[in-house]
């Protein structure tokens, strides 16, 4: 798994050299009596990079300085300013979902590596679709997805890429139980990376270009972030969780408030939060648009490290503890303080999930907004909210309702956060219960969190409400239905309103009704942190890449319409980019689930060809306020985005988006950069861009570009042709000119700004950053 052959250990602060024959990997056991390496815990390598780093900046650092400058390529040279400079880093791990997966391992074979240079895995999660519960489900997907897991299984032997098969869990429940620790740098191909926060790591979501960089052995840039403080005072209690701290934030902050910052939190509040509430909390930062989130080092993480197996790295941590919380006196961009002993329930949605209301409030908002009150639909679990304890606090108040003979008036159901999760539930009871109440347990996967739900139970267009414990609530993000009100709220109070199934209940103040006729309230619920017993790890769902895979196939059909072999972009002619098409001028909010839906679209991940059949199919067109229906305008006929893109590619017409705020929210996937570039698409123009979208779309060879004058969005005309000025002068930090021809003959002349650093310049010229590689090779 190691490009080297030795690594460094510290502890306290001396160093021991542990040869690759000796000691060199901490273990964590992850299943059975099998062991999995997990990483060198090199603390020594973190704390030489922080000793120049404070030698030169001369002031105190805040926790996720310390991690991010104490993986920088060059501490001595690079150029650190919050905020401005891009850094380049060294992650120590790369983790990529399935779907995800498949572009990545595509774009790696394509670069001609022979095995990547960082310890990396894939996690099977997202192309299991729930539909009668997990068993069954998971056979299924099994054999739908046949093809692909076998394409994953051979190229992550192939390359010496770990492999965690169907059924294991969600990517980021597997990285906490067995990856991250208090220090570590990882990157993900998915936005709910941040999970790892929970655990002191600085856990980044990122394209699929971006993995394969590490992978590769190239440093990673990542534009110097901004640090927003959150101060936790007070002790959480009673209905209030961790998950009512994020969906507090995400009130305060919106969906864009976090966009090139990670959030920090600290303060005496933390020690009251679980270390799977801290991931929760982590988790759901994605949903701010920030970079990540992190907390500080505690006993609650040691606790969890030595109750997964990894009672070394808790040592070790314990040792290095100084590295691992924030400096006094250290200076945060904005500072947040919320006292948890006056945090109360939250429920955000429905659409977005920065709408935030205290759960006290919901019922009286919702019936003056016209949203359903009934609950069809309770949904726990996800990558969000899956842990033990958060099980448990769902299962003791499953057990109030069951005592008093109740189930849940609303459909009810559970997804555990992986196998050992899932193990442990059974084996405590906790299933049982949960079950006995009317849920059903779906598979250890994602499930209905990414629209992978086949569900039946109402109509398409049909009006109807979920609430679920979730990260995000998009228009028809769970259930293809853009008519579901979908709100975002705690494992507890899911639980609660399943059982009362509707809106207007306050499990802190209402009744609930016995069959007998008796009125009585739900105790606050309880649970376990973590079992008091080990946990169960269940069945060995891991595949460890061989010593030597020189006899390893991967084999790639080209008949296949699921799975297809990368053909390098053109190259930049040299000349600006002129009399380019408008596809479509989006108005509103846009997504990656506009941009590249899920759901259904999940199998074509690894088909490019295929998968640009739902680009944009999702974005609002200003001219109709239709979805999907834009104007050809060569023909003048109306028909689907992608349908037109592809007209416009074979007529030799290069096109451009135009977009509004934060276009590109959401999700990492990388395919809503890729699509674009595909079908011919050269620049997409926006107010302002989500950090991970912009970044994807610079690596597939686009110009994300931002209007100096937000106003001139206006300016734009669905039928404009657009030139954009300036590129053979393209340069940091200098404006693009972009003139727009009218059909009335007028024009105009706007100035676009860009983030492009030097290297990025290079990837546009060069078509991508993939072609930009092979160049240097």
């Amino acid at each position: 798994i190691f490009a080297h052959s030795s690594c460094l250990l510290a502890l306290g602060h001396g160093v021991r050299r542990l040869h690759v024959s000796a000691a060199l990997f901490v273990k964590a056991k992850v299943a059975m009596s099998r062991y999995e390496p997990t990483t060198c815990v090199n603390y020594q390598k973190l704390r030489s990079n922080l000793d120049i780093v404070r030698k030169r900046l001369d002031r105190p650092l805040t926790l996720s300085e310390k991690i991010v400058y104490g993986h920088l390529d060059d501490p001595s040279g690079q150029e650190i300013v919050r905020g401005r400079t891009y850094l380049r880093l060294r992650p120590d791990r790369v983790a990529m979902q399935d779907a995800t997966a498949q572009m990545a391992m595509l774009q790696f074979i394509s670069s001609g590596l022979p095995r990547v240079a960082v310890p990396s895995t894939i996690h099977c999660d997202h192309l299991i679709e729930a539909q009668v519960g997990g068993t069954q489900d998971l056979q299924r997907a099994k054999e739908v997805n046949q093809e692909v897991y076998n394409f994953l299984a051979t190229s992550a032997a192939k390359y010496g890429v770990g492999f965690w098969k169907p059924g294991s869990g969600i990517i980021h429940q597997i990285i906490l139980e067995n990856y991250a620790y208090p220090g570590v740098m990882v990157i993900g191909t998915d936005s709910h990376t941040p999970n790892g926060g929970g655990l002191g790591g600085i856990c980044i979501g990122v394209g699929g270009a971006d993995a394969v960089d590490v992978m590769a052995g190239i440093p990673w840039e990542l534009k110097c972030p901004n640090v927003i403080g959150v101060k936790l005072t007070g002790s959480l209690s009673g209905w209030t969780s961790p998950k009512d701290v994020i969906l507090k934030v995400a009130g305060i902050l919106t969906v864009k408030g976090g966009t090139g910052a990670i959030v920090e939190y600290h303060g005496p509040g933390v020690d009251s939060i679980s270390c799977t509430g801290m991931g929760t909390i982590c988790n759901m930062g994605a949903e701010i648009g920030a970079t990540t989130s992190v907390f500080p080092y505690n006993h609650r993480m040691k606790t969890y490290l030595e109750k997964t197996g990894r009672g070394e790295i808790a040592t070790l941590s314990e040792e290095n503890k100084d590295i691992l919380v924030p400096d006094p006196g250290c200076h945060y961009d904005q500072l947040i303080e919320i006292n948890l002993s006056e945090l109360k329930p939250h429920i955000n949605g429905p659409f977005t999930p920065d709408l935030a209301h205290p759960v006290a409030e919901i019922g009286a908002v919702a019936e003056k907004s016209g949203w359903p009150l009934e609950v069809k639909v309770g949904l726990i679990g996800s990558c969000t909210n899956s842990s033990y304890e958060d099980m448990g606090r769902a299962a003791s108040l499953a057990k109030q309702a069951l005592d008093h003979g109740l189930k849940c008036k609303a459909q009810f159901t559970v997804t555990p956060g992986s196998e050992q999760i899932r193990a442990t539930i059974e084996r405590d009871g906790y299933a049982k219960i949960l079950r006995d109440v009317g849920g059903v347990v779906l598979a250890n996967a994602c499930g209905p969190c990414i629209g992978q739900w086949d569900r039946r139970d109402v109509k398409k267009g049909e009006k109807n409400t979920i609430v679920t414990s979730f990260n995000r609530n998009f228009t028809a993000r769970n259930d293809a239905n853009p008519a579901t009100h979908a709100f975002v709220t705690s494992p507890e109070i899911v639980t609660a309103l399943a059982i009362a199934g509707t809106l207007k209940f306050n499990p802190e103040t209402d009744y609930l009704t016995a069959p007998n006729g008796e009125k009585f309230k739900l105790v606050p619920p309880t649970g376990d942190e973590l079992p008091t017993r080990d946990f169960d790890p269940g069945q060995d769902t891991y595949q460890q890449p061989p010593p030597d895979s020189s006899s390893v196939h991967v084999d790639v059909n080209p008949q296949s319409n699921r799975l297809q072999l990368l053909e390098p972009f053109e190259k930049w002619d040299g000349r600006d980019l002129e009399d380019m098409q408008v596809l479509i001028k989006v108005k509103g909010k846009c997504t990656t689930d506009h941009i590249s839906a899920a759901g259904p679209w999940l199998k074509f991940r690894g088909h490019l060809d295929n998968i640009s059949n739902n680009l944009l199919i999702g974005a609002v067109n200003i001219e109709n306020d239709a979805v999907n229906k834009v104007r050809n305008q060569l023909t003048g006929e109306y028909g689907g985005v992608p349908d037109i893109a592809r007209y416009y590619k074979k007529n030799g017409i290069q096109w451009v988006v135009v977009g509004d705020e934060n276009y590109g929210e959401g999700s990492s996937r990388e395919h809503a950069a890729l699509e674009p570039r595909h079908l011919g698409g050269r620049v997409i123009i926006v107010k302002s861009f989500a950090r991970i979208h912009e970044t994807n779309l610079k690596k597939q060879g686009l110009l994300p570009l931002t209007f100096a004058d937000p106003h001139d969005y206006d300016k734009i005309r669905p039928d404009d042709k657009i030139s954009i000025i300036g590129l053979k002068k393209f340069a940091p930090g200098k404006p693009l000119k972009a003139v727009l021809k009218h059909s009335d003959g007028s024009q105009d002349t706007i100035q676009l700004n860009h983030t492009f650093n030097e290297t990025q310049i290079e990837w546009f010229q060069a078509g991508s950053a993939l072609n930009r590689m092979k160049e240097l090779q």
